[in-house]
């Protein structure tokens, strides 16, 4: 399996990552200058952007480009394109315990100066492996203004075989001096059916479930494989969608933004339980405390355990944020349904599991109330992301709704 088999739908973005992946194994293989490198002609460049919407792959095609770049198959050297997906490179990078590869995932609403300067630290040592030095930024969006203006130099004059690769929803949430520097891709929503086949063949569900999955999720291939094997997550989703019917007076109203963020908090809890424990157990073990947890810990290691406690409620208020972002790309999803009826464009729904709840929604109500709806639902988002309190947020929200 080459590392571009899970790029669903992506055929120009894997098209120039392949040659670029080329190209920098020409550097490499003939130890050419660094003028070589930057010349106009080469499909390599120091530092990219990938952007798309959410379920695009933006992420997915950063970490197969990564593993490209530290292939080491026999058959590149036969005019082979780098990437097999089987050699200890492409694997270990693709598994993510290679030595030079960092992918970055906050666990945060923000990354900040510190942690950047560590990332920056990392990007200037030399490649272990003597191919290239990766540092993958998945969220890039959530550079803090100060952190962007640290990576900035980073970007600027990396060192020689260091390739940085942030990820973003768009172009927008980059920040514009480290997108000036950067090669921009941008990838798009894969098509419906491709991301059924996909389901199909690489994580073998069936394929009508897989085929409704794709649909309700609009191509978004994480969402869609995550509903097709998450009985919890369909749970959740069902719910999500009967909250329309739900709001039909202020008590309505109040309920159901009540159950949607105790569902969010639920989903955070759950992580926790799974995650946490485990965390803490492991670094009082490292720092020598005994074993129990009532047990007492070693002087001077408390500041190192306040510092995980303070990292997990980042954790726990990520997931909040994150669970009920879901939910509300969701119910725009059920509005947009809506929408598509009242303008008599039926075979465009992705509900059809809803279709009873849509043709009622539809049939009370008229184009330009489904339209204020849906623009609630964005400024809900938009409040979340602002840090505002969410359950004033989405109370707000489910008010418009009703007043929609």
């Amino acid at each position: 399996m080459a590392v571009w088999d899970d790029l669903v739908g992506q055929d120009q973005v894997t098209a120039q990552l392949s040659a670029a992946a080329r190209d920098a194994d020409a550097f490499v293989t003939a130890a050419a200058s660094r003028a070589a490198f930057t010349q106009s002609g080469s499909g390599m460049t120091h530092a990219w952007l990938f952007t798309g919407p959410p379920g695009s792959g933006r992420s997915t095609a950063a970490r197969a480009f990564a593993a490209a770049l530290q292939c080491v198959s026999p058959d590149r050297a036969l005019g082979g394109v780098p990437g097999c997906g089987f050699c200890d490179g492409c694997h270990t990078t693709l598994i993510g315990t290679h030595a030079d590869v960092e992918v970055v995932r906050t666990e945060g609403l923000s990354i900040g100066v510190k942690d950047t300067r560590d990332l920056v630290r990392r990007a200037a040592l030399s490649p272990a492996g003597g191919r290239w030095q990766v540092i993958l930024l998945e969220d890039a969006d959530r550079l803090t203004e100060g952190a962007g203006n640290v990576l900035l130099k980073a970007v600027e004059e990396p060192a020689p075989r260091t390739v940085w690769m942030l990820c973003a929803p768009s172009v927008e949430d980059a920040l514009p001096t480290i997108r000036s520097r950067c090669r921009l891709l941008s990838l798009r929503t894969p098509p419906v059916q491709a991301v059924a086949e996909v389901l199909v063949r690489r994580d073998g569900i069936e394929p009508s479930v897989a085929d409704a999955v794709a649909r309700a999720t609009q191509g978004h291939i994480g969402r869609a494989r995550r509903l097709a094997t998450d009985e919890r997550a369909r749970a959740r989703r069902a719910a999500v969608l009967k909250l329309p019917l739900r709001v039909a007076d202020v008590g309505g109203c109040l309920k159901a933004a009540q159950e949607l963020v105790d569902s969010a908090s639920d989903d955070a809890k759950e992580v926790a339980e799974t995650v946490d424990a485990k965390e803490t157990e492991e670094l009082r073990a490292a720092l020598g405390a005994a074993a129990g947890v009532g047990s007492r810990m070693p002087r001077g290691t408390a500041g190192v355990m306040k510092d995980l406690a303070d990292r997990q409620k980042r954790r726990s208020t990520r997931t909040t944020r994150d669970t009920l972002d879901l939910a509300l790309t969701d119910l725009a999803g059920f509005y947009r349904d809506v929408l598509a009826l009242q303008f008599g464009s039926g075979l465009a729904i992705a509900n059809l599991e809803s279709r009873d709840a849509l043709d009622r929604v539809a049939s009370g109500s008229r184009p330009a109330n489904t339209l204020r709806r849906i623009e609630a639902i964005l400024a809900c988002r938009e409040a979340l992301d602002r840090n505002v309190a969410p359950l004033l947020a989405v109370e707000a929200m489910t008010l418009a709704l009703r007043a929609g």
